[in-house]
């Protein structure tokens, strides 16, 4: 089994790129998981005290859970994925039933900052992008698919989302083994991409 992580800041462009570099292989041969299904559990939490959390922060994230579960699928065994509601603030009592495969792609902003994670990544990529292209996505994402006012996007990204992307997302950076700009379509890095992913597995 080959992990690989892709790591970024918000609106980078990690999705595309993993749908870029799946899409290539039979899908059975790709699971892709994502770092936003772990975020912890807030149930005890009312709505208005769960909208006050820092999500940008490491400590949002269920690190230990997605840590174990890669160690199952290394073990050839399935997960319970859990599945997060970026309406709700809140993990929701659904789960994904997910089975080892070739490939495992994790990604997420975070995703680097924890050394016990990055140890399992076997490439660790880095989706590099242009701070004021990264916002003007996530004000479309965030407007769009997840109900948020243009106020409450503009005032997470100054009070969370920069800091948080300069204290701890920014520097990963440094562990990637791949950096890909994506300020536009970045066909030659997804390919070299898909060449490692074809060494590592052929």
């Amino acid at each position: 089994m080959l992990i690989l992580g892709i790591a970024g800041g918000t609106g980078s462009g990690k999705t595309t790129v993993v749908s870029q570099v799946a899409h290539e292989y039979p899908d059975s041969d790709v699971t892709v998981i994502s770092q936003d299904s772990y975020y912890k559990d807030t149930s005890h939490l009312t709505y208005e005290e769960r909208v006050k959390i820092n999500f940008d922060h490491p400590s949002s994230i269920d690190f230990d859970l997605l840590k174990e579960h890669l160690h199952q699928l290394r073990e050839g065994k399935t997960i319970d994925q859990p599945v997060y509601s970026f309406v709700e603030h809140n993990r929701t009592s659904e789960i994904v039933k997910t089975a080892p495969s070739n490939v495992v792609i994790v990604e997420g902003i975070l995703i680097l900052t924890q050394p016990e994670i990055r140890n399992l990544f076997d490439i660790k990529v880095y989706i590099d992008c242009d701070s004021d292209e990264r916002l003007i996505r996530r004000l479309k994402r965030d407007i769009s698919d997840r109900g948020r006012d243009l106020d409450e996007v503009l005032d997470r990204y100054q009070t969370t989302l920069k800091p948080m992307h300069q204290q701890f997302i920014e520097p990963t950076k440094a562990y990637a083994d791949v950096i890909i700009p994506t300020n536009r379509l970045n066909e030659v890095g997804v390919k070299i991409l898909r060449s490692i992913l074809d060494q590592k597995l052929g």
